[in-house]
C-alpha cells in the first residue's frame, strides 16, 4: 500500500499541475487575446490606392440555399482592386447559373469562371482550383471555400494585417447565426472549444492555420514549386502555413472571424457532417467539425492522439477530481462539478466575445448544446481513431502517417 502512495502521489501531483495550468494556459489566454485581437476595428485611410491587388480563388461544387447571397457579399466588398475566380467542379453544375447571375448584376466586378479543374494530386480543392490559380493577376491570393460570407471591410481587414513580415493572414472558423437545434450546437462548437484552442495556438506561435478563408502570398508557394506541391495532402491549409514559415514569414489571424454560412442542417446532416460519412451532404470544401479534423491532426502530428483529449471538459475534470481527491481527499463528485461550472462560465464568456455582436442564445439552450456536444467528445474521439478514411463528395480518401493522403478505390 505504501509502494502504491509513492507512485500515485507524483503522478496526482502532475496531473493536478496540468489541470490547474490549463486555466491559465488555455481558457484565459483565449478569452484575453480573443477580446484584443477580435474587436479591434478596421480603419481605411483616405485614399486606399496603395492597397495591393487580391486574386480571390472560389472554389465550387453544388449549392445551397446560402450560396447566391454568400457570393454577393464578394461582388460588394469595399476594396480598390481585387478579381474573383470563380473554379466550379464540373460543367452542368448548378452554382454556374448563380455565378453568371451575380456577373450580371455586377459587370463592373472583374470575375472570370473556370470549369472542370486540373487532375494535379489527390486534394480534389486544389484539382478544382488550380486553372484559376494559374490565372490569378495578383500575388496576394484569398483562398476562401463556398460557404464563408464575407463583410464589407473583411477584405480590407485581412490585407492590413498583411505587413512585410506576415506571408499568411487565415481568419478563425466561426459560424452566422441560424435557427434549429444543430445550428446552435454548430455555434457553440466554432465558439467555444474551436476558437479555445484556436486563438491559444494563435497567441503562443502554433500553426493552427485552417484554409477555409486565408490570404496569402503566392510568391512564396512559387519558391516552394507552387500551389501543386500541396495537392497530396488533404490538409492543404496546415503545410501552406508550414511553407510560408519556412520561408521566414509570420502566420497571423484577421480581426474578424471566417463567417460560415452554409444551408440549413439538421440533425443527421449535422452528424453526417461530423463523421463525414455521407456523401449527399455538400461538404466538400469543408474541413469542420471534431473527427476529420482530428483524422488529419493524428496523421500529421501523432502525439496529439494523447494531448488532445486531456484539453477536453470532461477529461480534464475527471483526471483533476482524481488528483485533487488523492492529494487533498476532496469529494470526486463536488470536485468535478464545480470544474465543469467554471468550464462551462468561461465557454459562455468566450461565445460572447467571439460572436462578437452579443450572444446568439439565451443561457438554458446554451447549457442543452454545451452539455450535447461535451459529453459527444468520447464518441467522436473514438471514431476519428478507427476510421482511417475521410469521406468527400467526389470520393473516400486514406490518411496515411505525415498528412499524405490516396484516394481509396472503393467506399468505406
Amino acid at each position: 500500500m505504501i509502494m502504491w502512495q509513492h507512485i500515485l502521489f507524483p503522478v496526482a501531483v502532475f496531473l493536478f499541475f496540468i489541470w490547474s495550468g490549463n486555466w491559465i494556459v488555455v481558457h484565459l489566454v483565449a478569452i484575453c487575446y480573443g477580446k484584443w485581437k477580435l474587436h479591434r476595428k478596421t480603419s481605411a485611410p483616405p485614399s486606399a490606392t496603395g492597397f495591393p491587388g487580391v486574386s480571390i480563388l472560389k472554389p465550387l461544387v453544388g449549392v445551397d440555399p446560402n450560396l447566391t447571397s454568400n457570393l454577393e457579399t464578394f461582388f460588394t466588398m469595399n476594396y480598390p482592386q481585387f478579381e474573383i475566380l470563380f473554379c466550379i467542379h464540373e460543367d452542368g453544375d448548378p452554382s454556374i447559373k448563380i455565378v453568371e447571375q451575380l456577373r450580371k448584376k455586377y459587370p463592373h466586378v472583374d470575375c472570370q469562371v473556370f470549369i472542370g479543374g486540373e487532375k494535379i494530386g489527390a486534394n480534389p480543392k486544389i484539382n478544382n482550383m488550380f486553372p484559376g490559380y494559374k490565372a490569378a493577376k495578383y500575388d496576394l491570393l484569398l483562398i476562401s471555400d463556398s460557404g464563408i460570407r464575407m463583410k464589407e471591410d473583411t477584405l480590407m481587414d485581412m490585407v492590413q494585417h498583411m505587413t512585410d513580415r506576415v506571408g499568411l493572414v487565415h481568419q478563425m472558423p466561426f459560424v452566422c447565426d441560424r435557427k434549429g437545434f444543430p445550428a446552435a450546437v454548430e455555434k457553440e462548437f466554432f465558439g467555444t472549444v474551436h476558437a479555445r484552442f484556436y486563438l491559444s495556438a494563435e497567441f503562443y506561435g502554433i500553426n493552427c492555420c485552417t484554409g477555409m478563408s486565408s490570404l496569402v502570398r503566392r510568391s512564396i508557394l512559387e519558391d516552394v514549386g507552387g500551389l501543386q506541391t500541396f495537392s497530396c495532402y488533404l490538409a492543404e491549409d496546415y503545410f501552406i502555413a508550414c511553407a510560408v514559415l519556412s520561408k521566414g514569414y509570420k502566420l497571423t489571424i484577421s480581426s474578424q472571424p471566417a463567417w460560415q454560412n452554409a444551408g440549413s442542417l439538421q440533425i443527421s446532416a449535422f452528424q453526417a457532417r461530423v463523421t463525414r460519412s455521407v456523401s449527399t451532404i455538400n461538404i466538400f470544401y469543408s474541413k469542420a467539425f471534431y473527427p476529420s479534423w482530428a483524422r488529419l491532426r493524428y496523421a500529421m502530428l501523432p502525439h496529439t492522439m494523447i494531448l488532445e483529449p486531456v484539453g477536453e471538459c470532461l477529461f480534464m475534470g475527471l483526471m483533476g477530481a482524481w488528483a485533487a481527491h488523492i492529494l487533498f481527499g476532496w469529494s470526486l463528485l463536488a470536485f468535478f462539478l464545480l470544474h465543469a461550472l467554471i468550464w462551462f462560465i468561461l465557454d459562455w464568456i468566450l461565445l460572447s466575445i467571439v460572436n462578437r455582436g452579443g450572444m446568439p442564445m439565451n443561457k438554458f439552450e446554451f447549457l442543452i448544446c454545451w452539455i450535447f456536444r461535451e459529453s459527444s467528445v468520447p464518441y467522436l474521439y473514438l471514431l476519428a481513431l478507427c476510421v482511417p478514411a475521410i469521406r468527400w463528395r467526389t470520393g473516400t480518401y486514406r490518411l496515411r502517417w505525415g498528412g499524405k493522403v490516396n484516394e481509396a478505390t472503393s467506399d468505406i
